[in-house]
């Protein structure tokens, strides 16, 4: 059941295919990655397709959910 993760806020509405792909690609974009300048996992999405190192201060463009 989707409903207790971040798809939850839309309780029984759009359907359960659509609130699993909703969850999951939030769950992509709020995660941290790896930076490709210092290599440590602090890469952090700013807004879409724009992710910054909180390592490093590097910000660099990627794709809107993950970074490469």
């Amino acid at each position: 059941m989707v409903k207790s993760g971040t798809a939850g806020r839309f309780g029984v509405r759009y359907g359960r295919r659509i609130r699993e792909k909703v969850a999951e690609l939030e769950k992509k974009s709020r995660s941290l990655y790896k930076c490709p300048y210092c290599n440590k996992i602090r890469v952090k999405r700013v807004f879409s397709g724009v992710w910054k190192c909180k390592s490093c201060n590097t910000e660099f463009t990627g794709k809107a959910y993950t970074p490469y």
